[in-house]
Parts: structure tokens; sequence; C-alpha cells
């Protein structure tokens, strides 16, 4: 017995080194910038005084217990949908219960506000970590101040570049290196806490309240850079499906929030007895000879932390596109062993030059933490709502129940939301206007393909009438199979009646196909598919893929043999109708819109590159829409 249990135990240790590096790279490296943040912010810094001190570390130590440790960790990590997470399977999972068509609408659009609150945040978190990272050079000596920038961006762009030969060369990397971060995190807070131990008492939480009761104002204030040994959570989350919630789990009680907890700490007891210390707190815990190293060791791990939420991304745009919220964007596949490994080209080059902007402009990581947090808060806020709702209808809990948890939650999170929205004039604005800009892109989107299909949908054949009269028109037959793509599986796809209209033939075997994403991360392959026979030469069919996977039509066809419909690939040809739009006002849109949505539809990529279908066996058939 305990032999069959070590392949377990080996399996759940390999699983946690590995989200080590993946989902607590963003969280990990806060201790670069937080503390300082907080004691030095040029608008409302809070005094350096032994019981503000305590009262800081107090406020640090029960939001990692309660934010993450009990809301994301205990409860959100529940939240699965059939083991993905992250805030667009969580709208999913919240949809799929037989919700009514206008709550839908609203879950839909918070839904789709928190993945835009995401982009945003995704922008920063490369920013913000690498510059507090090289910064660490200034503390060396003042020399290297004007190379910071400098480094910095080559870093990023560096970063950004070699996206496009995937992670799995270097992923199996990231888990160690993230384990010696922590560590050393550790050790740098035990040989300064060694130094004023007292600084242990801030575990109770007298001293949190103490603070927010004697300083209102100023405890307000120091809330919203409080929030950034937060920045991060949320992947706990959203890389749930890579890992497990086991694993992360593990790694977060067994190594990185006690390893947080005592560097925190140690910057805090650094402080009491060196208050000077607050202009680079973290770098100046270490002894002078371990600086450079560190400040290596810390460049790496936040180049790890965005490689993270690079990747995050990545999946986000997958997951919008298929669930219908984004046009679709060329994607490549980095690996044929690793599942997930992504490479999406023009996001990436879109947030290299978002993040070297951010760089440029904002010139310093206290000033991008003025930006940082607004966004992470509010898709934190969405995320909680969506829970409650799983808690009533998935996990039956009680309406007191979930009221009386998600309530304390939503309070909490809704009073980091606050604090950090007095700092949108000094930089919090980005993340809300980036985030506005995806949002009206999904939601246009959205829109749009909703009176297209509405559109098409109203000049179409039934599929089965269809059918059944032109059998007896007696066309003729052209060799081979013709598979028609269609998001109309019930209706004559435009592509098929152009293909009459002026070739005036009929292939020797008609399918109507088309690809339908579920509400759920992946399809088992026993539910791949769905084979009607109309008769001898006309099929339907329909592939099902979850949210998470990316479509392969010619393989999925393959298994059409084992429903009495042997397809050659040979002789098969694909048809796909090309529309192209004009809007006019009062289509259902403003105008403005309109012209937006026509704009990303004729920008959108290739359907064939989408669905994987061979180039050489593609014909598209083009008509002009009037919406």
């Amino acid at each position: 017995m305990p032999h069959s249990s070590d392949p377990q135990k080996q399996r759940l240790a390999a699983l946690s080194l590995a989200a080590l590096g993946v989902v607590y790279g963003d969280i990990g490296t806060s201790p670069l910038y937080a503390m300082k943040e907080i004691f030095s912010n040029p608008h409302h810094p809070v005094p350096i005084l032994p019981d503000n001190i305590l009262g800081i570390l107090s406020l640090i130590f029960w939001s990692l217990i309660v934010v993450v440790s009990i809301k994301y960790v205990a409860l959100i990590l529940r939240a699965d949908n059939k083991g993905e997470g992250g805030i667009m399977a969580l709208m999913a999972l919240v949809i799929g219960r037989g919700m009514n068509e206008k709550k839908t609408r609203v879950v839909t659009l918070l839904g789709l506000f928190g993945a835009a609150l995401f982009y945003g945040d995704g922008a920063i978190t490369p920013a913000i970590s690498v510059l507090s990272a090289v910064e660490g050079l200034e503390v060396a000596t003042p020399a290297f101040k004007s190379f910071i920038i400098p480094i910095t961006l080559v870093i990023l762009i560096a970063l950004f570049v070699s996206q496009r030969a995937g992670t799995a060369r270097i992923g199996s990397l990231f888990g160690p290196i993230t384990v010696l971060w922590f560590l050393v995190l550790a050790i740098l807070g035990i040989l300064n806490i060694a130094e004023s131990p007292g600084v242990l008492k801030a575990v109770w939480p007298g001293y949190a309240l103490g603070f927010v009761v004697e300083h209102k104002l100023l405890a307000f204030f120091a809330l919203g850079a409080v929030f950034l040994a937060l920045t991060g959570a949320e992947a706990l989350y959203a890389d749930m499906g890579h890992f497990g919630r086991e694993p992360i789990r593990l790694a977060w009680f067994g190594l990185v929030l006690p390893s947080l907890v005592l560097n925190y700490f140690g910057q805090g007891a650094l402080i009491l007895n060196n208050p000077a210390a607050i202009q680079n707190p973290f770098y100046l815990m270490a002894p002078g000879w371990a600086l450079y190293p560190l400040v290596g060791l810390a460049t790496v791990a936040t180049v790890i932390a965005s490689q993270a939420v690079i990747t995050g991304i990545y999946s986000m745009t997958q997951q919008a596109i298929q669930l219908g919220y984004s046009p679709r964007v060329r994607i490549q596949h980095t690996s044929s062993a690793a599942y997930g490994q992504i490479y999406v080209p023009g996001i990436n080059w879109t947030l290299l030059v978002v993040v070297v902007a951010l760089v440029v402009g904002f010139q310093s990581s206290t000033n991008l933490a003025a930006a940082y947090g607004i966004a992470v808060s509010g898709t934190m806020i969405i995320t909680t709502l969506f829970a409650f709702l799983v808690a009533r209808n998935h996990w039956q809990w009680s309406l007191p129940k979930a009221a009386a948890v998600f309530g304390v939650l939503l309070w909490i999170d809704g009073s980091f939301l606050t604090a950090n929205a007095v700092k949108i004039f000094d930089g919090g604005w980005f993340p809300l206007v980036f985030g506005a800009v995806v949002f009206t892109l999904l939601t246009t989107w959205k829109r749009g393909r909703e009176l297209l299909t509405s559109k098409l949908a109203a000049d179409a054949l039934p599929l089965k009438d269809f059918v059944q009269a032109i059998e007896q028109e007696g066309l003729p037959t052209a060799h081979g199979t013709a598979v028609f793509m269609t998001n109309r599986p019930d209706q004559v796809p435009h592509a098929l009646l152009h293909n009459l209209k002026h070739n005036m033939v009929l292939h020797e075997r008609v399918i109507v196909a088309t690809v339908i994403v579920l509400p759920v991360p992946r399809v088992p392959d026993s539910q791949r598919l769905l084979v009607e026979h109309f008769s001898g030469r006309f099929h339907r069919v329909k592939i099902y893929y979850g949210f998470m996977e990316a479509p392969d039509v010619p393989a999925a066809l393959e298994w059409c043999g084992a429903e009495s419909l042997e397809i050659d690939p040979m002789t098969t040809s694909f048809f796909l109708g090309r529309e192209t739009l004009r809007f006019q006002s009062g289509a259902g849109m403003a105008l403005w819109r309109g012209k937006l949505f026509a704009a990303m539809f004729r920008n959108a990529g290739s359907v064939a590159d989408y669905f994987k279908l061979p180039p050489n066996r593609v014909v598209e058939l083009g008509s002009q829409v009037v919406l």
C-alpha cells in the first residue's frame, strides 16, 4: 500500500513545483515594491512609527489570510468548470444553469468587463515587475540610475520576442527558480526579524484594527498600497486547470505564504531599525555582497511572473474566441506535447507596444504602482459575485449562509477597490481606459455577430426542405465530397446556394458541418460528433468543442467513418462563405459601433486557418450583406 501512494505523492509534488513557477510569480514578486509604496507614497505616505509599522504588517498579514487563503484557496478554487478556472470559465459555469435571458446578459457583461480588466492588469504586470527588479541596481550605486529604463526595455523586448518559441523548453526551469526565489525571501526575512523579533506581534489582528481606528483616512489611502501585496491572487484560480486545486493549495500553504509573511515582516523589522531604508527596503535587507546576485535573481523572477501573465492573456483570448466574444486571430501551438502552449502574435506585439509605452511614460515602479491595483480589485469583485451565484446554484448553500460569507468578502473587495479608486488621476486611469477599449471591442463583436446571424437567418432556407426539393432537380454530379461550413446547422449555407447558382452542380456527397462550442472546457472524443443522414447524398455533421480546445475540423471528420460516413481527405473540398458588410443607421447598434464591427469582421483571421482546413482544398464564395 505505501508503494501505491508514492507515485501519487510524487505527482502532487511535481505539480506543486510547476505551479510555483506559473501561478505564484506575480504575487511572489510583490515584496519588491509593496512596502516601499505604503511608506513612501508621494501623495499619502504612512509615517514611519512603530505602531504604524505593526499596523501595516498586520493589515498585509490578514489580507493574505482572508483574501488569498480563505477566499481564493479555500472557496474560489472549488468553483471549477470541469476542472478549469478563470473568470471566463466561471462566467460559463454561472450561465450554464438555466438562467433567464436578462440575467444571462447581465452576467455576460460583468464577465466580459472582468476579462477586459484582466487585459489591463496583464499590461501593467510585466512593466512594474521588471522595472522594480532592475531598480535594485540604483541601490548598489546611483551611477546605474540612467541605465534602469534602457535595461528594463531590453529585458521586456527580449521576453516578448522570445514568445514565438513557446515556453515548453524553459518552463521546466520556472519551478526550481521560483522555489529558490521564495527561499531567499524567507531567509532575508528571518535574518532581519532576528534583529527586531517584536514585529511578530503584528500577527495579532488588533494592530490592524487599531491602525484603522486611529488613522481612518490614512488607513483608507494605505489600503490602496496594501493591495499591492495581493496582486496575482486571481492567477491561483485562472491556472487551476493546468495543475489542479491540491497542488496550488500545497504550494501556497507549504512555501509561498510563509515566505511572503517572513519577508514582509523582515522589511518591517528593517524599517524599525533604520527608517532611511524605506527608499528600497527589499534590497536593503540583503548584505552588500549579495546585492548584485539578488538583483539578478529578482529580474529572473519578474520575467517568470511576466511570462505567466502573458500566457494567461493568450489563454483568455483563445477562450473569448471560442465563446464568440472575439474575432478570430492567428493562434500558434508551440508544443505538441504540452497542452495549452500557445502563441498569439497579434496580442503579443500589441502587448509589447503597450508595456514599452508604460515603462517610458511612467519611468518608475512608484509611478506605475499608482496605476496598478484598480483593475485587479475590479476583477476580484466580479469573481466574488459569480462565486456567490455558484454557491447558491451549484453548492446548494442557503441564502443566509451565502450572503454572510460572500457579503463579507464583497465588503473587503469593495474597500480595496474604493481605496484604489483615489489613484485614478495618478495613473489608475490607464487600466480603466485600456479595459474599456477591450470591453467595447468584445461587446461590439458579440452584438455584431448576433445582428449578422439574425440577418442571414431571415434570408435563409430550411435545410430539410431544401434537401427534399433539390434531390428532385437532377443536377449534374461532381466527383468527391463538398463540406459546407456554417454556424446555422438548420439552414442552407449561403456558400451552398452560391455554388449552385454559379456552378449548377452538386457533389457526390454534401456535408453541412457546424462547429459548436459548449460552455465547458473540453469535450470527450466520444461526444465530439453528431452525424445525421438526410439522404445518400446529404449529411449534417455537428462538431462539438470546449472553450479551451482548438478546433481541428479535418481531424474531427475522420471520426465520421464510425457513423457510416467515409470521407476521403484527398477528394474533399471545403466551401466557406465570406460576407462583406455594409452598415446603415438604425441597424440595431450605433453607426460608429457598426463601422467598428465591420472593420473587426474584415480583419478577422482566416476561417480556414482557424479550423485547420487544408489551404489547397478550400473554396471561398463571397456575398454582400447590408445591416
